[in-house]
């Protein structure tokens, strides 16, 4: 009910109309029940034909302009419920796509998936017929004043059994909302199996793993099915308790109305008109019993939803440089995951002058990938520094900033939309021939013009749909989309074969010979041999940052020469 007086106070316009309409449409209500009483009344006992034409048509014209009214506040019902929907669903949205990456680390793809589907269940729980009848709750009051008149001790039972439905309505929502609860966090976990199932389904029958899941997805089904029998029968309680307290409620009416019309202090039409009047007042409060378990999801959607916005955020504003230059400092830093038993690496310092080149070596886990990412901006240091052109990361505008870098990821992924879009998503000024060039750079074009769908090729579940090769050049082509000064390649040359590695190569040396600083986690000896630097985070905590010396005897070229037959670059070598 909060929520629902909540969108009315947010429309107080609409929410004064809707009042107004409920108002007429309740009055107007009374028609059927004055007809009855003036039918059994005056026509019956005289027989005069005109008078029941008279009542027949002044019955029908407000039947009429009820039904005019309800259709005019279920219109304004729906123009309440538009703004609120749209914006729960954007806002979880725009959560999703801005929050911390160090935040949306902690929670699981299924989680989110129900976060943001919230939206759908708050919208079918609060739909506009009922929102007109939980409107009509309060105008209940206008049958039992209506009662009164006729008899108050008809009121009186009337408004009794109103106060036991309403209550048990109460109590059928309270109790639905911890197996609610648990039901959005099993359907949670069977998300992340579909997710098992579908995105690893070559890992799932290549391993034998099908037995597993199905033995999990059979444990989920078996809890979710045991919720939804004891929500479905406490939600089948109230709504057949309520069948029996209206049942109740006529047989009380009558029995007073009886008594009533027995001593002369009512006749039978007022009797049954009164019957009439009380199912009236009843008939919007039992009408909640049906949503019961609609509001008690919406509950649980509308605190998972405000749990998730509560998620750190990335900042939208901050500072931008006029001409980055390319140079990258970083200080003292340190970065450790929550939970973790210590710090991936800590008192990390190393500077790099615009045009250099610095390779990133360790083991599988030492930490490359998230200081990958630290220098992107997705994830930001637990202490220290990183600075660009002497400004401190933190105070540059991401959006800016992520413009400014090359950045290929070790697992490249991709929205589920053509490869067009994909590209123009990240620089939407590029036109056909940018993207062409774009594509020749990394070696895609021959393999575009081949595909039946050429830039219409659509990419599904995040580019699986490619092989690793294929999206590890993809990823490159977008990257250098935007000719960032700071390029950032995690392992660029793994997955690919000898022609997909040359053109990495060769980027990397025409990024190298216009003077971009170029930072790559690889174990790729040629990679490693054309680098200025290089940092060891096998070393631990303090990971060791040294220049590169000369390999085969060569001397190393200057940061503007290429190396020959498309290998890396070769740098000065020259220490900070």
């Amino acid at each position: 009910m909060l929520e629902i007086l909540s969108r009315l106070a947010a429309r107080p316009v609409l929410a004064f109309e809707m009042l107004v309409a409920s108002l007429f449409a309740n009055i107007l209500a009374l028609a059927t029940p004055i007809f009855v009483i003036q039918v059994l009344n005056r026509y019956v006992a005289h027989g005069v034909d005109s008078t029941l034409i008279t009542l027949c048509s002044g019955a029908i014209i407000a039947v009429a302009l009820e039904y005019g009214f309800r259709r005019a506040r279920l219109h304004f019902a729906e123009a309440v419920n538009t703004g609120p929907n749209e914006a729960l669903a954007l806002g979880s949205y725009d959560v999703l796509t801005t929050a911390r990456a160090t935040a949306m680390d902690m929670l699981p793809p299924g989680l989110r998936r129900e976060m943001v589907s919230g939206a759908d269940t708050v919208r079918q729980a609060y739909t506009a017929p009922y929102l007109c009848t939980a409107m009509d709750v309060p105008f209940a009051l206008v049958f039992v004043a209506a009662l009164f008149l006729l008899a108050p001790m008809l009121a009186l039972v009337t408004v009794t059994f109103l106060i036991v439905v309403f209550v048990l309505v109460a109590g059928g929502l309270m109790s639905l909302r911890g197996p609610t609860k648990e039901m959005t966090t099993i359907t949670g976990r069977r998300g992340a199996l579909v997710d098992s199932a579908i995105v690893g389904a070559d890992a799932v029958r290549a391993f034998n793993s099908a037995g597993f899941l199905k033995r999990r997805w059979a444990r989920e089904i078996k809890a979710l099915e045991g919720l939804r029998r004891r929500v479905g029968l406490r939600q089948s309680m109230v709504t057949t308790s309520i069948q029996s307290l209206t049942a109740l409620m006529t047989i009380a009416l009558i029995t007073v109305a009886a008594l009533l019309v027995v001593t002369g202090k009512l006749d039978v039409g007022a009797m049954i008109g009164a019957n009439i009047m009380a199912a009236r007042a009843l008939q919007p409060v039992a009408g909640l019993a049906q949503q019961t378990e609609g509001w008690a999801k919406a509950k649980q959607a509308r605190d998972m939803f405000r749990e998730f916005t509560r998620l750190p955020r990335e900042r939208v504003d901050g500072t931008a440089i006029a001409n980055y230059s390319g140079r990258l400092e970083i200080k003292d830093a340190s970065f450790s995951y929550p939970g973790a038993s210590g710090p991936l690496f800590e008192q990390l310092n190393l500077s790099l002058n615009a045009g250099e080149v610095m390779v990133i070596t360790g083991a599988n886990g030492s930490g490359k990938t998230t200081l990958a990412r630290m220098l992107v901006g997705l994830l930001e240091p637990a202490r220290g520094n990183l600075l660009v052109d002497g400004v401190d990361l933190a105070q540059i505008a991401p959006v800016w900033w992520r413009e400014q870098v090359v950045y290929l990821p070790q697992e490249p992924r991709f929205m589920n939309a053509t490869l067009r879009e994909n590209l123009l998503a990240f620089n939407q000024n590029l036109d056909a021939g940018a993207m062409h060039d774009l594509l020749v750079r990394v070696g895609l074009d021959k393999y575009v013009d081949e595909n039946q769908m050429g830039m219409d090729l659509m990419l599904v579940n995040g580019g699986s749909n490619l092989s690793l090769g294929i999206r590890r050049r993809l990823a490159l082509a977008r990257a250098l989309s935007h000719n960032g000064k700071l390029v950032v390649l995690d392992e660029p040359t793994e997955g690919l074969d000898a022609d997909g590695a040359r053109h990495v190569y060769q980027v990397m040396n025409d990024l190298a010979a216009k003077g971009h600083t170029i930072i790559a986690c690889s174990h790729d000896a040629q990679i490693i041999r054309g680098a200025h630097h290089v940092l060891d985070l096998n070393i631990k905590p303090v990971p060791r940052f040294s220049s590169a010396a000369a390999q085969n005897g060569q001397a190393v070229t200057s940061s503007n020469g290429t190396g020959s037959n498309g290998t890396p670059p070769n740098g000065t070598g020259a220490a900070s």
